[in-house]
């Protein structure tokens, strides 16, 4: 790992995700009976909530409305859940000032075309592997696991392990 990746990492406070294609595998399913169903991965999870516990909170910013995406977020106990936004930049410029973080303390995942205005100002953007490429082209780091598929999980172990908070987290579940 590269000393900028190092020091990008160390720097993050926060971690905000888009949905659709990162929490998930971007696939949606539709019942006959108006149910929207979508596929998570419960490491993923895990790794927000072992995130949570180190102190660094995640946000959700989707450009989509679910009653299943607020579901989830409620399960993990996410700080703050934006759907339905157009222009990511108005809740990512609300929720880093209130927080009281700069930019540089931000970690921000996402996939597509949308989310290139919020990887632009932090400091340290992810793309996941199966974004477009326009996103690829436009981050610190590209994970080497797919959205839906453990690629949250990947970059939190990375951040918690840089952060040297992941012995203490994990601590529990190696006695």
């Amino acid at each position: 790992m590269s000393d900028d990746l190092k020091d990008r990492l160390g720097k993050v406070r926060l971690l905000i995700l888009d949905i659709d294609g990162v929490m998930t595998d971007g696939r949606i399913i539709y019942g006959d009976h108006g149910d929207e169903l979508k596929f998570y991965d419960v490491q993923d999870g895990f790794g927000i909530a072992m995130l949570r516990r180190a102190g660094i909170p995640t946000v959700v910013i989707s450009a989509k409305k679910s009653r299943v995406n607020q579901r989830r977020a409620k399960e993990l106990q996410i700080a703050k859940v934006y759907q339905n936004v157009r222009d990511k930049l108005k809740p990512f410029e609300k929720v880093v000032q209130k927080m009281k973080l700069k930019h540089e303390e931000v970690c921000f995942i996402g996939d597509d075309l949308m989310d290139l205005p919020i990887l632009s100002r932090v400091g340290f953007a992810v793309a996941v592997a199966n974004a477009v490429e326009d996103v690829k082209e436009a981050v610190h780091y590209v994970t080497l696991k797919k959205g839906g598929r453990g690629a949250v999980r990947e970059v939190v172990d990375l951040i918690l392990k840089t952060q040297h908070k992941w012995a203490e987290i994990t601590e529990r579940y190696f006695q």
